[in-house]
């Protein structure tokens, strides 16, 4: 029986290479955004078969139109990585944007965090992996200047973390974690409006770890070394410190 993999998010970026590389590892794949067109054109770089799934997941029906999607196939891996991001002060950044940011990045991910579960449960025997794709963001106390990305973030890692005990606490074999990476060099700043001050990793580095450490069934995966130490920082330092620092960093991005 073919083994699939599902990415949301998969027209650019990071998603568009899970699909690669999980691909090239034999999954045949459930590509899933909005921009069809693109997936089409990923289709034709992959190793083995692939679906295409036209969805806009900041609305219900689109994520449902996902789960369908499933039936009668052997889902083993689901990426949840679509989201995007903005930046500017809060009091002037637009409003639309940001209530779509909440739906695609909180609502979305944590629709498929319960249904994908439910789905292992019931048609995989309880077997499966889910990596839901949050932020470095996500793990430090707060980010003025993209303050709504950074709580939609803080979001996903609490709720991953959160769900993974509780997997852990019943003796389940299925995997949830999140990735966690710092800049990786994607269409991510367009759509956000920023310009990275720190240099990125690939989109190919970021991937090949996370994938490594998933199957490792490693939680929280943050691919390089800088933002691990700059996580650890930031959890030992106390709020009215690295506040300022992040967001020091962050306004630099504003240009």
């Amino acid at each position: 029986m073919s083994k699939y993999a599902v990415i949301t998010g998969a027209s650019s970026g990071i998603g568009a290479e899970f699909a690669r590389q999980l691909s090239a590892m034999g999954y045949e794949t459930i590509l899933v955004a909005r921009r069809a067109d693109r997936l089409r054109s990923l289709q034709d770089e992959l190793a083995a078969p692939s679906k295409v799934v036209e969805a806009d997941l900041s609305v219900r029906s689109g994520c449902m139109r996902v789960m369908d999607a499933l039936e009668d196939r052997n889902v083993e891996v689901f990426i949840n990585c679509a989201g995007f991001g903005d930046c500017g002060k809060f009091i002037e950044t637009d409003e639309e944007k940001e209530s779509s940011m909440v739906d695609v990045n909180i609502k979305a991910v944590h629709f498929f965090t319960k249904r994908v579960l439910k789905y292992f449960k019931e048609e995989r025997q309880g077997k499966g992996y889910l990596l839901n794709v949050a932020s470095s963001a996500g793990l430090l106390p707060a980010g003025p200047y993209m303050a709504t990305y950074y709580a939609t973030k803080a979001y996903v890692t609490s709720l991953t973390r959160a769900v993974s005990y509780e997997m852990k606490q019943d003796k389940s074999p299925v995997y949830v974690g999140c990735l966690c990476p710092g800049p990786v060099n994607t269409e991510f700043n367009d759509v956000a409006n920023v310009s990275f001050t720190l240099p990125g990793i690939s989109a190919e580095a970021c991937v090949s770890y996370a994938i490594k450490k998933m199957f490792q069934k490693k939680t929280v995966i943050v691919p390089s070394l800088r933002m691990r130490a700059a996580v650890t920082a930031g959890r030992l330092l106390p709020p009215c410190v690295s506040i300022p620092i992040t967001a020091r960093q962050q306004k630099k991005k504003l240009g």
